[in-house]
């Protein structure tokens, strides 16, 4: 008996995953910030230090990735934060 191997063309691409971006702002602490990706993402303080970091020196960091609505829950999380986020598709981030 032959199994027949799927047309590589036939194989269906998922919707790309999208990102929460969390962006520097002139009013929140490092400490702040680092707190929330603690509290909120369930992050080790050492990862939640980095990604802090990358917002501070970079202006931004990516949090998190998945699928949209997803992510617009974590963008609505951090906006009651106090943080300033907004989503992207993770190929434009």
């Amino acid at each position: 008996m032959e199994i027949e191997q799927p047309d590589v063309d036939d194989v269906v691409q998922l919707e790309d995953p999208w990102v929460t971006i969390v962006w520097n702002d002139p009013v929140n602490l490092m400490s702040y910030v680092a707190y929330v990706f603690r509290n909120y993402f369930g992050y080790t303080e050492e990862k939640a230090h980095e990604l802090m970091m990358a917002v501070h020196t970079d202006g931004r960091a990516i949090v998190s990735s998945g699928s949209r609505e997803q992510m617009e829950r974590h963008v609505q999380a951090m906006h009651e934060y106090g943080l300033w986020a907004t989503l992207d598709r993770s190929d434009a981030a």
